[in-house]
């Protein structure tokens, strides 16, 4: 019951590893002796190739999945320096835009001078106002505001 040198022929002719092969009939294997009789078992479906494993994606998809929804940002998951997925450039352009809006709405709606408008635009490049708040504040402490200011989520200004 040796049928080591028709596994070996079946491998090579179907291209495959003799791990691969499997034999359903023993009996009938051990009587080929040439390719052609090899051939002919392996169409009658007596000699067969098996099936490659492979690598699985499930573990891949729900991982990117995941990443999708935002999960897997914590502080272990990060590669890099400290700012390196967000540079503090923009943060820092993030911080500013927002405050030279409100300033120009501003002097646009006449509440403030140019003169004042030059002053603090050179302050927010300087990093002198943390936030819009702080701003409206501080031009209000110092009486630099010409009429009523009321700020809203889209930086409205109100005439009075």
């Amino acid at each position: 019951m040796n049928t080591k040198s028709q596994k070996q022929m079946a491998a090579k002719i179907m291209k495959c590893g003799v791990s691969r092969v499997r034999i359903k009939q023993a009996k009938e294997i051990e009587e080929a002796l040439t390719r052609n009789d090899i051939r002919d078992l392996i169409k009658k479906d007596l000699i067969t190739k098996k099936q490659k494993k492979g690598t699985s994606r499930a573990a891949a998809k729900k991982t990117l999945k995941q990443k999708s929804k935002g999960r897997r940002r914590g502080r272990g998951s990060r590669k890099g320096k400290k700012h390196a997925g967000n540079p503090k450039k923009g943060a820092w352009i993030n911080s500013v835009r927002p405050l030279r809006k409100l300033l120009r709405e501003l002097r646009d709606y006449g509440q403030i001078g140019n003169q004042t408008y030059r002053k603090m635009y050179l302050r927010i490049g300087g990093g002198f106002f943390r936030n819009k708040k702080h701003l409206l504040l501080f031009l209000k402490e110092h009486e630099l505001l010409k009429k009523k200011v009321s700020v809203s989520k889209k930086t409205k200004v109100a005439k009075k």
